[in-house]
């Protein structure tokens, strides 16, 4: 990712992502994309030449969506964003980096009603794979921010979580992927509500430097598997210099994706 510069017509910068392959705009004091957007993406099992529908919910500015665009270049990318602004930049972004045709962006809470999520153009069991980077900050356990578009989008209340697991599993088709990047607290609450709707489950730490604890973990599970569970062991994001390492860096200019899963069905 390089660094952005301020768009003066309004207040977003543009920022490159993928070694540049990808421009993207996003607001410039409200909610930014990280790097976890890019490891998300890459960990989504889709492969080119299956023409395979994809579903991100909680897509923000679009960049994990988009950089699943530029890496499996048949696949059908849906983004499902709730706030009005991020979702329209989403779109915009899409058309900005040419993947209108591939990548559609339904403004829709994932909390509504089947109908109404039907009528918005999100079909049950519909998707090859599922993804999500849902809310992190936990209402109890952090102060909310300042800013309403940052406090909804990363601000999560208790109970949450499960809204995000039981929407991805309602919209996997049977066999489906899951993949989820979140936070490694909440590893054990993920577990379970997995449980009973996808199998399979692997898991994959992100380490800031080797020796430390993992503070972000990435999640996959095949929906109506039985397999159990693999814990892996994960990739280190820095050098001890604060450089990426190489490993980090090809993931995020868009050179490797992330494989979670070392035994197949």
């Amino acid at each position: 990712m390089l660094s952005g510069r301020a768009d003066p017509t309004d207040e977003t910068t543009r920022d490159a992502f993928l070694d540049g392959r990808l421009t993207i705009r996003q607001p410039a004091s409200g909610p930014r994309t990280a790097i976890d957007a890019l490891f998300l993406a890459a960990a989504v099992p889709a492969v080119a030449g299956k023409k395979q529908k994809i579903l991100e919910a909680g897509a923000g500015s679009g960049v994990a969506s988009l950089a699943l665009c530029a890496r499996v270049q048949d696949a059908r990318i849906t983004g499902v964003e709730v706030q009005p602004g991020l979702a329209a930049l989403a779109r915009e972004n899409a058309r900005l980096n040419d993947f209108s045709e591939r990548c559609r962006i339904i403004e829709a809470d994932i909390t509504a009603r089947a109908q109404v999520l039907e009528h918005a153009g999100l079909v049950r069991e519909s998707f090859d794979h599922v993804a999500a980077n849902p809310p992190f900050y936990i209402s109890s356990r952090h102060r909310e921010a300042a800013d309403p578009q940052v406090a909804r989008a990363y601000g999560a209340k208790p109970g949450d979580l499960e809204k995000w697991v039981r929407f991805l599993a309602t919209m996997a088709a049977p066999r489906a992927t899951v993949t989820m990047i979140h936070t490694a607290e909440v590893l054990g609450e993920l577990l379970a509500l997995l449980e009973g709707r996808f199998g399979g489950v692997a898991v994959y730490p992100l380490f800031a430097r080797e020796g430390a604890p993992a503070k972000r973990i990435l999640v996959q599970g095949i929906k109506g598997s039985r397999a159990p569970a693999e814990l892996h062991s994960g990739l280190v994001l820095h050098k001890p210099n604060g450089d990426y390492t190489e490993a980090a860096d090809a993931v995020l200019r868009g050179m490797a994706g992330l494989s979670l899963r070392q035994t197949k069905e």
